[in-house]
This record gives C-alpha cells, structure tokens and sequence, in this order.
C-alpha cells in the first residue's frame, strides 16, 4: 500500500520481563470510512527488526455495498511488500501485468528491487455487497546488493504454506525459516514471518536462531515470563533469550525477524534505499511519468510536495 500519513509509533508499556527489548503501541490513522492502520514499525527508537521496515495492521473493517479499498497505482523501490490478510481479499496490480487476488491465509510478495508500480483494490464484484478487509502489510528492506534488483511478483496460495497444528498452537510460516520449516516465498536475507493462532493455555517458544525478533499481537492476551500483553503492541526482543509465550485467551500474533540488516535505510513516502541520493533520482522519475504503468490503469497517487 501507499505510505499515509501516519504518526510514528510510539513505546508503550512498562514492562519487566528482562528478554524484552521494547514494546511499541501502534499509532492509528482514519484513512476514511473507518478504515483504519495501525503502525508498528518503524519506530522512534527502532527502525527494523530484520529487514521488517514497515509493519502496518489494516482493520478490521466492513466496507459497504458499493465501497471498498481503491489504492491508486503509486511506485515503490528497495523494498519487498508483504501482503497477508485474515478476512475479506485485495486484487493486486502491477507494471509487470500481473493481476492477482488475495484471499486469507495467502501471500502475495512484490519485489521492488530498482522500481515497480502498483495498485491494490476491492474487485467490482465484491463491491455489491458488504465487504470485509482485515490483514497486515509489511515491508522488507532489500539487501544493498539486492536494492537495484529486477522487480518481480510472487503468490503464495494457503496451501502451499507450511503449516504445524498441535498442542493447542496454529503456526502458517509466510516467509523464511521457523520451526524446523521453509516457506516457498524467496528473499534475499535471513528471516522469519508466521502467523501464530494460539488456543488458551497453549505455549509457544520462540528460540534465539535469529538476533533480531518480535511478535506483534493482533488480538487476545499473553503472557511473557510473568507480563501480560494485549493487542495492539509490538514487543522486540533482545538477542540470546528462548521466549516462551503463554496464551490468556485466544490469541492471534504474528511473529517476525531476522538477521540485522547492513545498515540503516533512508525512508522517504514509498521509497527505501541505503542512499539518499537514490530516494531523490526515484521522486524525480515518478514526478516525470518514468516509471512503468499499470496496464489498464489511468489514475496514480501523485508525488506528495
């Protein structure tokens, strides 16, 4: 999606559970229509966690008849976009003339790399009645050696994501390695992405393998070491702990990370790049008409003054 305007997030709760690094409360927008966004990341005081740039929950909301999500074509460089949603489905668009619809419990991962265009809207045929949209986004800081990449587009459908259901734990890996599985969606750098339902009572560890780590609650209540959390926080780990989380009730998290990134990243509306003077050749060429268009799409979000 188009970066909004939203505030940063901000650090949220006391805490003391040693193994927590810090807890982000999500600063919430209105984008109209009640349709809301939630940001986590980036942060004050944290930038990435991994390569996970932006991390912004949307929704839930229930569009109605004749509504629903219309976000013009606008472009992107530096980055992979991850698209996972809970409810309702999202038809994605891009330069390189894919078309495809996302639908709970897929994923559809489009590499920036040096610039790619796209849109992301409610399929007419929806519009005819109440429409549900409810999922996260995330964005995926590219490695320097992989900024200037050839763009490209992968879907995932739900069954072809690994999957572990037991002891109470429901675990969909939507990117990278966890729990001795792999998922199917490529990126250029150590990581983990997974959805986690958890039942009440059920425990879910979640080991030191990568340095940088975080679960973000989307609803329900844990318990960490003692520290009970509700929705709507991020909680960053430090390095080296194994993490156990107790569910209170039924709980839904979404667990994410990976090795540190090579360094910080310049974030300026839909860009990311290691070099500034990059962000300013990728205004330049949208302000211009240089990058590529979505076929069959007239309309695009301009570059904001």
């Amino acid at each position: 999606m188009s970066f909004h305007p939203a505030d940063d997030p901000e650090p949220g709760d006391r805490f003391a559970c040693d193994a927590i690094e810090q807890v982000i409360i999500p600063r919430a927008r209105d984008l109209g229509d009640g349709f809301m966004v939630r940001r986590a990341l980036p942060a004050a005081k944290k930038q990435m966690v991994g390569p996970f740039i932006f991390f912004d929950q949307f929704g839930p909301t229930e569009f109605r008849a004749g509504q629903g999500l219309d976000v013009r074509p606008h472009p992107h460089i530096g980055l992979s976009t991850v698209t996972y949603l809970f409810d309702g489905e999202i038809v994605h668009r891009d330069s390189l003339g894919f078309a495809q619809a996302i639908q709970p419990g897929d994923v559809n991962l489009m590499t920036a790399g040096r610039g790619i265009v796209h849109s992301e809207r409610t399929d007419q045929g929806a519009r005819s009645h109440e429409n549900p949209i409810y999922g996260i986004q995330s964005w995926m800081a590219l490695p320097r050696e992989h900024e200037e990449t050839d763009p490209g587009f992968t879907h995932a459908a739900r069954a072809e994501l690994p999957f572990i259901d037991g002891e109470g734990k429901r675990v969909r890996l939507i990117m990278g390695s966890l729990y001795d599985q792999s998922a199917p969606t490529p990126f250029p750098h150590d990581c983990f992405y997974a959805e986690a339902v958890l039942a009440p009572g059920a425990v879910l560890p979640l080991d030191p393998a990568y340095d940088e780590r975080a679960i973000y609650i989307v609803a329900g209540e844990i318990d960490v070491a003692g520290d009970v959390f509700g929705p709507g926080r991020l909680l960053v780990f430090k390095p080296g702990d194994r993490i156990s989380i107790l569910a209170q009730t039924n709980a839904r998290l979404m667990l994410l990370g990976g090795e540190p990134m090579d360094g910080p990243r310049h974030i300026w509306w839909n860009f990311v790049s290691s070099r500034k003077e990059r962000i300013d050749q990728a205004k330049a060429e949208w302000r211009a008409g240089k990058f590529d268009s979505v076929p069959g799409e007239t309309e695009f979000i301009p570059l904001p003054e």
